[in-house]
C-alpha cells in the first residue's frame, strides 16, 4: 500500500492509508460510515458476515486493545454485534460498556421524556423522517425528507430547550439527536486509554463524522494516529483518509490475520 507520510510529534507517521502494523496500537472505531455503510434509515444498516469475526481476531492480536465509539446506544451495538469482545462507548461516549461487560452511562429526566415522546408523535407526522430513541439520547433522521430539514431542526432546538442543561444538540449528516451534555468522543477514547488492555499503546481513531474530530484531536493529543473516512474534502483534525468503509473492512480483515 503507497502511504505517503509527515511525521507526528509523537514518532508515529500520519498516512494517506492506515496502517499496515498495528503492533503497539489501540484501535477506535466508530460504526456508521466506518465500520458499515451508510444507510437511509438507521435501521436499514448491514453487517457483513465476516466483519464481527475479523473484529474479534484484532480484538485479540492487540490484547483487548480495541473500541467502538459510536453515536449509537451500547444495546444497538450489542445487536449488531452480539458478543463481541471490545470496549463499547455509546452515545459519543455517554455510556459504555466496559471489557468485563458492566454497563454505564446517563439516566434521563421527566422532561426528557417528554420531549422523545413529542418527537416520537411528530416525525410520524412528516414523511421520511426517521425517530431513533437511544435510550439517554434521541435523533431525528432527514436523510429521505430533505425537504424538512428546516422544521426538524427547528423542533429540536425548541426540545432541546425544554430538557434543561443535561442535554445537547449533536448534528450529523442528514440527522439532529439530543445527547447527553459534557462527554464527547474524545473523552471516551480518553477514558478507554487508561483501561488495562490500552495502557502503553497509542491510539488509532479511525471515523467519519463531525462527531469524530473530538476523537481525532485526542488521539493526535497522544501522539497516536487519526484517519478519516470519506472522499470530500471538508476540514479535518484526522492526519490521514480512506476512502470508503469497503475500505476500513478490508483493512481489519487484513491486519486482524
Amino acid at each position: 500500500m503507497d502511504q505517503k507520510s509527515n511525521q507526528t510529534t509523537g514518532g508515529l507517521q500520519a498516512l494517506d492509508g492506515l496502517p499496515d502494523d498495528v503492533n503497539g496500537l489501540a484501535v477506535f472505531l466508530d460504526i456508521d460510515g466506518t465500520l458499515l455503510d451508510i444507510a437511509d434509515t438507521p435501521d436499514g444498516i448491514s453487517v457483513p458476515s465476516g466483519l464481527p469475526a475479523a473484529l474479534a481476531r484484532l480484538a485479540a492480536r492487540l490484547g483487548g486493545a480495541v473500541a467502538l465509539v459510536t453515536g449509537r446506544s451500547v444495546a444497538t451495538v450489542d445487536r449488531l454485534f452480539p458478543g463481541l469482545p471490545v470496549v463499547i462507548n455509546g452515545l459519543h461516549g455517554a455510556e459504555w460498556r466496559d471489557g468485563a461487560g458492566r454497563v454505564f452511562g446517563a439516566g434521563v429526566t421527566d422532561e426528557f421524556s417528554a420531549a422523545k415522546h413529542r418527537l416520537r408523535e411528530q416525525a410520524a407526522r412528516w414523511p421520511g423522517v426517521i425517530f431513533e430513541d437511544k435510550g439517554a439520547a434521541f435523533a431525528a433522521h432527514y436523510r429521505l425528507a430533505p425537504a424538512s430539514e428546516g422544521q426538524v431542526r427547528h423542533l429540536m432546538r425548541a426540545l432541546s430547550e425544554s430538557v434543561g442543561d443535561g442535554w445537547k444538540l449533536q448534528e450529523g449528516k442528514a440527522v439532529v439527536e439530543l445527547r447527553p451534555r459534557g462527554r464527547d468522543k474524545g473523552d471516551a477514547l480518553m477514558q478507554t486509554m487508561g483501561h488495562e488492555a490500552f495502557a502503553g499503546r497509542l491510539p488509532l481513531a479511525i471515523g467519519d463524522d463531525v462527531t469524530d474530530e473530538a476523537m481525532f484531536a485526542a488521539a493526535n493529543r497522544l501522539g497516536g494516529l487519526s484517519v478519516r473516512v470519506g472522499t470530500d474534502r471538508r476540514d479535518t483534525l484526522a492526519q490521514g483518509r480512506v476512502a470508503s468503509p469497503a475500505d476500513v473492512r478490508a483493512w481489519v480483515e487484513r491486519v486482524a490475520r
